[in-house]
C-alpha cells in the first residue's frame, strides 16, 4: 500500500508546489487534489495550465493520485441530477488532462418524497454512465462511502450493483459506522473487491479498527493509495511525519 494526502483540510490553502515540497519530505507518495481549494486544479484551467500541472508531478516523487469532486446523484429533481453527470464528466476530462487516474464521486443522503430504493438505483445508474465516460479517457470513478444514510455500507453494495460497470470503485472512507462490535470486516468483505482507493483519518484514534482495517486490505491485494484527511496544522511537516511513522507501524512497515 502506499501513503498519501487528501487536500480537503491539511494543504487546502497550498499550492502544487508546497504540496509537492511536504509530501516529498515526509514520504507521502501521492495526493488526492480536492476541488474548490488553493491548488485550483479546476475545470476552467486552458490546455497549457492542464499540461503544466501534469508536468509539475511527472517530475516529481510524488504522484498525483485522484481528484476529489463533491459530485452527488441522489437529488429528486432530475435536472439536478443530469446536471452532476455533465459536470462530472467534464471533471473527469480535467482528471485526464493532468494526468489523474481517478476522480471521487459521493452519494449524499436520501431526498424526503423518494423511497430509498429509488434513490440507491438512480445513484447507481448515473454511475454507470461517468463511469462508461470515464473509461474511455481511462479514468476511474471512485465511490466515496458518505452522506447520511447512504454511507451504511449495505446501501454502497447496492448502488455498485446497479452501477453494474467495469469502471465504478469503491473509496472506503473509514467512517464510524463501517464498525460492528468493534469490527469492519462484516462490512468490508461487501464491498472489498471493488474498493480502489481508501481514505484514512486519525490514526490515534481507538474507536476504529485500524490495525484490522490495514490487515484486511493486505488481504484483499490492496495495494492502492491509503489518503490521510486530516486537519491542518501551524506546523504540517511535524505532523505529517508522525502521521508517516504511526502509518507504517500499522502497515508492519519501518
Amino acid at each position: 500500500m502506499k501513503l498519501g494526502l487528501v487536500t480537503y483540510n491539511m494543504a487546502k490553502d497550498w499550492d502544487i508546489p508546497t504540496i509537492i515540497e511536504h509530501c516529498a519530505e515526509t514520504g507521502f507518495q501521492g495526493v488526492e487534489l480536492r476541488t474548490t481549494h488553493a491548488h485550483k486544479v479546476e475545470v476552467n484551467l486552458s490546455a497549457k495550465k492542464r499540461q503544466a500541472v501534469r508536468k509539475q508531478f511527472d517530475d516529481s516523487p510524488v504522484a498525483l493520485a485522484g481528484l476529489g469532486s463533491a459530485f452527488e446523484y441522489h437529488a429528486a429533481d432530475a435536472a439536478e441530477v443530469r446536471r452532476n453527470i455533465e459536470a462530472t464528466k467534464e471533471y473527469v476530462q480535467l482528471a485526464a488532462d493532468v494526468g489523474a487516474p481517478g476522480v471521487k464521486v459521493r452519494p449524499n443522503g436520501f431526498p424526503a418524497g423518494v423511497t430509498e430504493e429509488q434513490t440507491l438505483e438512480q445513484i447507481g445508474l448515473s454511475l454507470r454512465e461517468c463511469g462508461a465516460f470515464a473509461k474511455n479517457l481511462g479514468v476511474q470513478i471512485r465511490l466515496e462511502v458518505h452522506g447520511r444514510g447512504t454511507s451504511h455500507v449495505p446501501h454502497i453494495r447496492t448502488i455498485m450493483e446497479a452501477a453494474d460497470g467495469d469502471n465504478v470503485f469503491v473509496c472506503w472512507n473509514s467512517n464510524p459506522g463501517e464498525v460492528e462490535n468493534g469490527s469492519v470486516r462484516h462490512n468490508f468483505d461487501l464491498v472489498k473487491n471493488c474498493i480502489r482507493l481508501v481514505h484514512i483519518n486519525e490514526l490515534h484514534r481507538r474507536d476504529y479498527p485500524w490495525r484490522e482495517l490495514f490487515t484486511l486490505l493486505k488481504a484483499a491485494g490492496y495495494d492502492g493509495y491509503t489518503l490521510a484527511e486530516i486537519p491542518g496544522s501551524s506546523d504540517p511537516v511535524r505532523v505529517m511525519n508522525y502521521y508517516r511513522a504511526l502509518w507504517e507501524a500499522l502497515c508492519g512497515e519501518g
